[in-house]
């Protein structure tokens, strides 16, 4: 059985939890509280899910999802993710992440940021412009005409195709944006966020996107 590992068990990552669930996989989920403070959500989810530590999350894991708020990545555990796929799903929102640099120039993007903490990694981009409540009521059978799809941006791309295959087996269509410098064109702002999208409407909401100023 495939185990999705979760390091972040707020709203994204609990409900890519029940997703994933009701697609077979088993689940680790973490916090930064600690596991007894996930119970009631572990019972929620059933006996396909346990609660461990980031770094049992982490080691659990044959893919993992980082769903951490962005000023938190430093915590996500680097030797146990290595050599493994790593599913970010983060955004930038200063109010809650204070300025970075870096995404204040538009010269990185979140997912790159995630990578450079995991370097041995294999770092795609997912999850991140669909809100939390739609991952486990969306999916839809492969080839249904209005599947939804999500978009997927990885430098490795063996590793973009295992994030397809997963966001397959829950219902989702796939968008391959490129490389992670190319992600910020789901991110905040853009036309795609947060946007309902077959893979013909999103490739073309992509395509046409326009990189803005982070304020």
């Amino acid at each position: 059985m495939t185990t999705l590992g979760i390091i972040g068990a707020g709203n994204i990552g609990s409900n890519v939890a029940k997703a994933a669930i009701a697609a077979g996989y088993e689940v680790v989920i973490s916090n930064s509280r600690g596991p007894e403070t996930l119970t009631d959500l572990v019972a929620e989810l059933g006996p396909k899910a346990r609660a461990g530590t980031a770094e049992e999350a982490a080691e659990a894991a044959d893919l993992a999802l980082v769903a951490v708020p962005l000023g938190k990545i430093a915590g996500v555990p680097v030797e146990a993710l290595a050599g493994k796929l790593v599913l970010d799903a983060n955004n930038y929102y200063p109010q809650r992440d204070g300025r970075i640099a870096a995404l204040d120039a538009n010269e990185s993007t979140t997912s790159e940021l995630l990578q450079a903490h995991l370097p041995g990694s294999f770092v795609v981009k997912a999850f991140n412009n669909i809100s939390a409540k739609h991952i486990p009521v969306d999916g839809l059978p492969a080839g249904a005409a209005d599947r939804r799809a999500l978009p997927v941006a990885g430098n490795d791309e063996a590793s973009k195709q295992d994030a397809i295959a997963f966001l397959s087996a829950i219902g989702f269509d796939a968008v391959d944006l490129g490389p992670l410098s190319e992600s910020w064109r789901v991110e905040r702002d853009t036309p795609a966020y947060v946007k309902r999208t077959t893979a013909a409407e999103l490739t073309e909401l992509t395509k046409n996107a326009t990189r803005v100023q982070q304020v």
